[in-house]
């Protein structure tokens, strides 16, 4: 018999074992059944840099950082695993309720770069991460406000996690289909995309867009309503930048009600946008922030649900036997991911790639616009820092979103030339029509110059 070494090493072998036993994420597993257009399963074997290697050898170009926007400081990072490596070995885990020398230090650090933040709750996942914040709300709730102050507002487009109560959040209908009845209490408002307001645009829009929250607000009772959750970048939604004064309204709208402020920043977080965090181009201060992708860049899972200390203090009451918070994360008291994660954010920093992020970014966005003058395909180009969209429409005139086959066409034709980007798809319905880019933050603009003209021939071949 073929010992366990020899089969990891057989490729034939891998992909078999692969094709019989892994339930992989998000996707139809029918074509990997046997019969005449049976194929294989893709299997990752490798990355250096912004590079990434399948079994069969093949080289891609990764502009999506591990697939969902996560590895920030590219692949192949040795430090980040010795810093893992030393600290597991010495203490690999300890339960949530004592701290650990990692955790202490990286939530630290963390909040150094957070002005006006101060404490980390950490778990093991960006859904996690997110459904911590809504406990606190619903306590805060109870402990506070009579129990009445419990709902939490969530934005059309926006995603907030894979769990039943992120995806009763959740602002993507088909990642919603078939998994109702959905937790009670969460309310949608509109998505902000000036793209398509039709007669708004700019402030005029912006103050729209900000007054339909509003608007929800008053028709549900703000003495209701305990938290507004938001992306600061709307992600798997299209990349969508809220128009200008949107922001600042929005948090003047949150403190007149109060509020609480809570950023996902599950995506935009630890230098994406081209700030250390998404909410800090718009000069707003939320109560809450959560994280989780780019905190360690994928080498070990880890999330931190990030609050002010006024949030922490509603449940510092040693006469209320129940008045802390009464949450466990198991994994959340793994040392690996504040380990890796410090050493993640030393990185960014040594290297300057939050600076490298805006830098590129910007460059990547005039590389896509320079498509525009060539592909009447896309319709426009939008985002900040190393995360941009392009969204493609049938016809520009009328902005008609291009079918999603035809969108996923373009990815199919990017990775034969062995470049990997993203695109929304399954989530909205007919909406599923941006191209998404977020390569690692130490893209170069060759780097840049190579995703934009795979891009560039994928769409001349659709077009043809």
């Amino acid at each position: 018999m073929d010992t366990l070494y020899e089969r990891a090493n057989d490729p034939r072998a891998v992909i078999e074992a692969d094709r019989a036993h892994v339930w992989h994420h998000l996707i139809q597993h029918k074509p990997f059944a046997p019969g005449p257009n049976q194929i294989d399963p893709r299997i990752m074997v490798e990355g250096r840099g912004l590079r990434v290697w399948d079994i069969t050898g093949k080289e891609y170009l990764d502009a999506v950082s591990g697939g969902v926007w996560t590895v920030n400081v590219g692949y192949g990072r040795e430090r980040i695993a010795n810093a893992v490596r030393d600290q597991i070995l010495r203490l690999c885990f300890w339960a949530g309720a004592q701290g650990t020398i990692p955790g202490a230090r990286f939530a630290e650090a963390l909040t150094a770069r957070m002005p006006g933040l101060s404490r980390v709750y950490f778990s093991n996942s960006g859904s996690e991460a997110n459904e911590k914040a809504w406990k606190m709300v619903r306590q805060i709730a109870h402990k506070h406000h009579g129990g009445r102050k419990w709902k939490i507002l969530y934005r059309d487009r926006d995603y907030h996690g894979t769990t039943l109560a992120c995806l009763s959040a959740g602002g993507q209908q088909e990642r919603n289909a078939m998994y109702g009845p959905f937790a009670p209490g969460f309310v949608q408002v509109p998505h902000c995309l000036e793209y398509r307001a039709g007669d708004l645009a700019g402030e005029g829009y912006g103050e729209r867009a900000a007054r339909a929250i509003e608007d929800v607000i008053l028709r549900e009772g703000p003495d209701t309503v305990g938290c507004l959750c938001l992306e600061p970048i709307t992600a798997g939604g299209g990349i969508i930048v809220p128009p200008a004064g949107y922001w600042e309204r929005v948090q003047d709208i949150c403190r007149k009600y109060d509020i609480l402020l809570h950023i996902d920043e599950v995506v935009c977080g630890i230098g994406r946008t081209g700030t250390w965090f998404g909410y800090q181009q718009f000069g707003i201060r939320p109560d809450i922030v959560t994280m989780a992708k780019g905190v360690a860049s994928g080498y070990a899972a880890i999330s931190c649900t990030v609050t002010t200390e006024a949030v922490f203090e509603q449940f510092q009451d040693d006469t209320d036997r129940l008045g802390y918070f009464r949450d466990i994360s198991t994994f959340g008291g793994c040392t690996g991911g504040p380990a890796a994660a410090l050493e993640n954010l030393a990185i960014v920093e040594e290297e300057r790639l939050v600076e490298n992020s805006a830098e590129t970014g910007a460059y990547l966005g005039d590389r896509l616009r320079e498509l525009m003058d060539r592909h009447a395909l896309i319709g426009e180009v939008r985002g900040m820092g190393l995360f941009q969209g392009a969204e493609l429409v049938a016809d520009r005139d009328t902005r008609e979103p291009l079918a999603e086959a035809r969108v996923q066409a373009v990815l199919a034709d990017c990775l034969r030339q062995g470049v990997i980007i993203g695109a929304s798809n399954r989530s909205m319905p007919g909406f599923n029509n941006t191209l998404l880019f977020a390569p690692s933050l130490i893209a170069t603009r060759d780097d840049i110059d190579r995703i934009v003209e795979a891009v560039d021939g994928a769409l001349t071949r659709l077009a043809a």
